[in-house]
């Protein structure tokens, strides 16, 4: 291994945190390669060398985030052998939100923008919706099984509920983070929904 290797590796790492800001405080067709650049303490050039694009920096600001998320609440789940698992993971994940407010925020922006199919971030927004739908459908189906579930509480479409709530608490918290409490709100609908406690 070079001696500039793990330099290049604290460079990226920087590049992708300030692309990240930048992504979240303006949006991703306001912000330019020049201003990422400005940032980070890079030349246009230098940025380049690391992302030649745009879009390849766009992509790698996301696979960050979901790196970190997944080594933090999502290492080993499996949402169709235990739903309480699976919503203790992503009630966790709601609560930590609130400690991170730029990747709060960077989330929003992008997933407004990307409902645009020609951005680029379009069908990276349509997998992660399809995927997290997926999973607490398996999870609750699962819970279901078990008589977990509140009589009388149907299970069908509660998928995109529940990632509705979440959504809609975290731009609230966005706009007024003192009178939103993201995770009390989605731990109170899950004990709506559940006989049991999501730990």
């Amino acid at each position: 291994m070079s001696a500039g290797y793990p330099k290049g590796r604290r460079r990226r790492a920087e590049i992708v945190e300030a692309a990240s800001a930048k992504f979240a405080s303006v949006g991703y067709r306001n912000a330019s390669m020049v201003q990422i650049a400005a940032d980070c303490g890079v030349s246009r050039m230098g940025l380049a060398h690391h992302f030649p694009t745009k879009e390849a920096l766009l992509a790698a600001v996301l696979e960050e985030r979901d790196r970190v998320n997944g080594e933090l609440f999502f290492t080993g789940f499996d949402a169709t052998a235990d739903g309480l698992d699976y919503f203790s993971r992503l009630a966790r994940l709601v609560e930590h939100n609130a400690t991170v407010p730029e990747l709060v925020s960077l989330y929003a922006v992008l997933s407004v923008e990307a409902a645009d199919p020609a951005h680029p971030a379009h069908t990276y927004f349509v997998d992660r919706y399809t995927h997290i739908r997926r999973d607490i459908r398996d999870a609750l189906e699962e819970l279901h099984a078990r008589g977990l579930v509140r009589p009388g509480t149907s299970i069908a479409g509660a998928e995109s509920d529940l990632i509705a709530l979440i959504d809609g608490l975290q731009v609230q918290w966005l706009l007024d983070p003192t009178s939103v409490d993201m995770g009390a709100r989605f731990r109170q609908r899950l004990s709506e929904m559940l006989l049991v406690e999501v730990p």
